[in-house]
């Protein structure tokens, strides 16, 4: 079997740094990019929580988009500072003073792409393959330029911006659609059989295409206190240094995009019925479920350099 690919990847990285002069150093960096590719699998399968499977492997054109792991913007600033002590301190008030350093870790960075979908494990448009979901069509229109609503945790898509693929015109749905998708059949064979509501394209290919979405972005500040105690009796660099480290400081909500395990990729049912959790039949469509980085934890360790 041969298996193809195309990526592409372009940036713009910037690095200011401070050395370290007067106990104080500090370092940022920057990076503008984007990647792009056909796909983003490994040879071990689908190696990213927010990967589709390869529905349109057959034309590369159709599965060209950002990179599963593609991150527009992300900036890092890294500083530590060691507390000046007075000079004039002895004896406890000068152990109680010295040795004190402080740091920080921020990360401000956007979100990576994920797939709306619709009817996953159905195989809605009837392809008959191990890919069991469809593409939505992407509306434009007022509110629709953007299709997600960020800081909106419960209902991240716009799910109103999307639609079922519909037929240009009658003739078209006549000639080529299924008017009688497998989806909608009643599973009692006495009933009779149920017909799409036109023009609705079960079988059509949606436009709404790979990684076109942008999950949440991540902002993350880490804070360290330490303080270094010198034993110069036991030797010239022996120090017992207490550390204490506050990961997520700010307790930030960072938001992990939606993934097609999470089912809330799905803007519609199989039957086109839409799971948007606004119209109250308890879909998940759109919803955030889980976050990239824990609520805000507190580490003390002691670490002894020699």
């Amino acid at each position: 079997m041969f298996y193809q690919g195309r990526s592409y990847f372009n940036a713009l990285e910037l690095q200011l740094a401070k050395r370290m002069s007067h106990g104080f150093q500090v370092q940022g960096t920057y990076t503008w990019g984007k990647s792009s590719d056909t796909s983003s699998a490994t040879v071990a399968g689908d190696a990213f929580g927010n990967s589709i499977s390869s529905l349109n492997w057959f034309d590369m054109k159709l599965t060209r988009g950002l990179s599963d792991f593609n991150v527009g913007r992300t900036l890092v600033v890294n500083g530590t500072w060691d507390v000046p002590t007075a000079k004039s301190f002895t004896g406890p008030a000068r152990w109680i003073t010295d040795g004190w350093e402080l740091g920080l870790i921020l990360t401000v960075s956007d979100g990576v792409p994920f797939t709306s979908t619709w009817g996953t494990g159905d195989d809605p448009a009837g392809t008959l393959s191990s890919d069991d979901f469809a593409f939505p069509n992407r509306l434009g229109g007022p509110g629709c330029k953007s299709l997600t609503n960020p800081g909106n945790p419960s209902n991240y898509i716009k799910t109103e911006c999307f639609a079922i693929p519909t037929a240009p015109d009658m003739a078209f749905f006549n000639a080529n659609c299924n008017q009688f998708p497998a989806t909608l059949q009643p599973t009692d064979p006495t009933q009779p059989p149920v017909q799409v509501t036109a023009p609705q394209c079960f079988n059509l290919r949606g436009n709404a295409g790979r990684n076109i979405l942008i999950g949440p972005g991540i902002t993350n500040l880490d804070f360290s206190v330490f303080k270094n105690n010198h034993i110069r009796k036991i030797s010239e660099n022996f120090n017992v240094q207490f550390r204490m480290e506050i990961f997520n400081i700010m307790n930030h909500a960072n938001f992990a995009p939606p993934g097609p395990g999470d089912g809330n990729t799905d803007i519609f049912a199989s039957d086109a019925t839409s799971l948007s959790p606004t119209n109250g039949n308890g879909g998940t469509a759109g919803a955030l479920l889980r976050t990239t980085i824990p609520e805000r934890q507190i580490q003390f360790a002691v670490k002894f350099i020699f």
